[in-house]
């Protein structure tokens, strides 16, 4: 997993307008908390905060601290719903060799059965795994997979270390007939051209009395 270095700085004002002076300067408000201990309120640099961000589960080494460096995971990220920058981010202590339940993305590989195609429900998937070695993602091989066939939370092949933490009845993906799906279009066209032919007959028609 991706392990990435990040300067704080103790935040003392709170509120809106502290909030937009905070991001006015290049950075992002943000709460450090987990273990049972007080709620840190810090800022961290918004450009290097934005490219950790891109990489999934990022594990955050948070320095300067008056206790010194610290683990974190990013719970909850708020971003403006229009522009897309940073207003807040929420974070997790974490230490080595502890588990944390983190959500992964489901990746698909190889290639669907002739006549099939994928119909995935689900692409990202509980799981349960220790905070300093998260995976990246859960691949899933659908090569060979026949048509109909429904693959659940439980058939994954989960990465070393790491447990499911999602009901294992959950569907994740299933392969469908596509060669059903495409017929049934035709037929579809054609009940509503009947239906356009019958409305058109019945224009010239006189009003009843």
């Amino acid at each position: 997993m991706s392990e990435v270095r990040i300067a704080a700085e103790p935040r003392t004002e709170f509120g809106k307008g502290a909030a937009r002076r905070t991001r006015r300067a290049g950075k992002v408000p943000a709460v450090l908390y987990g273990h049972g201990t007080d709620p840190q309120h810090i800022s961290l640099p918004g450009h290097d905060l934005m490219l950790a961000l891109k990489t999934p589960n990022v594990l955050l080494t948070i320095e300067g601290l008056g206790n010194g460096s610290e683990l974190a995971l990013p719970k909850d990220v708020q971003r403006d719903p229009i522009k897309g920058f940073l207003e807040h981010v929420d974070l997790l202590l974490v230490k080595r060799g502890e588990k944390v339940v983190v959500d992964l993305p489901v990746n698909v590989i190889g290639d669907v059965v002739a006549g099939g195609q994928v119909a995935q429900t689900v692409v990202e998937i509980s799981v349960e795994t220790e905070a300093t070695h998260i995976p990246e993602s859960v691949d899933l091989d659908i090569t060979g997979l026949a048509v109909d066939t429904q693959v659940l939370a439980k058939d994954l092949k989960l990465p070393s270390g790491t447990t499911l933490a999602a009901d294992e009845d959950t569907l994740i993906l299933q392969i469908s007939d596509a060669t059903a799906a495409t017929s049934a279009e035709p037929e579809a066209g054609a009940e509503e051209a009947a239906a356009e032919g019958a409305g058109a007959e019945g224009e010239g028609e006189p009003a009843g009395e």
